[in-house]
C-alpha cells in the first residue's frame, strides 16, 4: 500500500540536506488556516509531477488534494519563487566563470497548450515558436566552468541563438569570461560585444566567413557541458515537453529543475 511517507520517501524527493539549505526560502503562512500540506510535501509533489509528466488531476491522493498542490505551484511560479531560490543557490556556490558555455536546446510544446489569449504575454506569445515541426520553445542556456546551470531565457523555437546570445550573456560580468558556443553564435555582431565587454570568446568561424579567425579547439571541446546539462534537464518529462500555458511558469519550472541539479 503506498503510503504519504513512501511517496514522501521516493527518488524524485527532495534530500534532508537539500531541504536545510532552502526551507527558509519559502513563504511561511500569515493570514487565513494553516494549511495541511506542508512546504516540502508541496514541493515533493511538484517535483513528482515535473518528473513524470503527469496531469494534475493524476497526482496519487497521497500527495494530498491535486488543487492545493496546483494552487500552491502557481502562487510560486507567479511570484518568481524558484529563479530566486536558484540565483541564492548558484551565488553561494561561487560559480567557476573562467570558461562558460552557451547554447540552446528546442522543446516540443503540447498540443493543447497554445491559445491561451486571455492570458498576460510576459515574452513575445508566450515563448512559443511555429515551424515546419510545429509548435516548439527554445531554452537558451549558460553553464558555468564545471557544467553547472547559470541563467536562462525562452524564446519562440523559431528564433536564431544569435538572436537571443547578447540579452541572455548580457546578465553576465564578462571581464576575464571565456564564452565558449558553436558556430551559430559566430556573428561580427555578437563577437565585438564580447570584446567590447574585456570578454573573450571560442567561437568557430562557418566554413562561408570571409575572415576566419584563431580557434583553440582544445578549449572548444568543453562546450559538451552544457549537452550534458541539456541531457539532465530533459530527464524531467515537464521540461523535455511543455504543458505549461504560460512562458513564466514554464521558466520557473526550468530554474526549479536547474536548482536540483545544481544541488547534486
Amino acid at each position: 500500500m503506498t503510503t504519504p511517507e513512501t511517496l514522501f520517501e521516493n527518488r524524485h524527493a527532495i534530500s534532508d540536506e537539500n531541504w536545510q539549505r532552502i526551507e527558509s526560502l519559502f513563504p511561511t503562512y500569515t493570514t487565513g488556516r494553516p494549511s495541511k500540506l506542508s512546504n516540502r510535501d508541496a514541493l515533493n509533489a511538484i517535483l513528482w509531477q515535473t518528473k513524470t509528466g503527469v496531469p494534475w488531476r493524476d497526482l496519487p491522493a497521497a500527495f494530498g488534494s491535486h488543487q492545493t498542490v496546483y494552487s500552491r505551484y502557481r502562487k510560486w511560479t507567479d511570484s518568481g519563487l524558484f529563479e530566486q531560490i536558484f540565483k541564492l543557490i548558484r551565488d553561494d556556490d561561487d560559480p567557476d566563470m573562467e570558461n562558460v558555455s552557451l547554447d540552446s536546446t528546442t522543446i516540443r510544446v503540447h498540443q493543447r497548450v497554445p491559445g491561451h489569449k486571455k492570458a498576460i504575454c510576459e515574452v513575445e506569445n508566450q515563448a512559443i515558436g511555429i515551424s515546419a515541426g510545429g509548435h516548439t520553445t527554445k531554452i537558451h542556456a549558460i553553464v558555468d566552468g564545471l557544467g553547472n546551470p547559470f541563467d536562462f531565457i525562452l524564446t519562440g523555437g523559431q528564433v536564431h541563438d544569435s538572436r537571443a546570445a547578447q540579452p541572455l550573456i548580457s546578465r553576465l560580468k564578462l571581464a576575464g569570461v571565456n564564452v565558449i558556443a558553436d558556430k551559430a553564435y559566430g556573428s561580427q555582431t555578437f563577437r565585438s560585444y564580447l570584446e567590447a565587454e574585456d570578454g573573450t570568446y571560442t567561437i568557430p568561424p562557418k566554413s562561408n566567413a570571409k575572415e576566419k579567425w584563431p580557434v583553440d579547439y582544445y578549449v572548444y571541446r568543453e562546450r559538451h557541458l552544457i549537452e550534458n546539462f541539456f541531457n539532465q534537464l530533459k530527464n524531467y518529462w515537464r521540461i523535455a515537453t511543455r504543458y505549461d500555458k504560460l512562458a513564466h511558469v514554464y521558466l520557473q519550472r526550468v530554474y526549479l529543475v536547474a536548482t536540483l541539479i545544481r544541488l547534486k
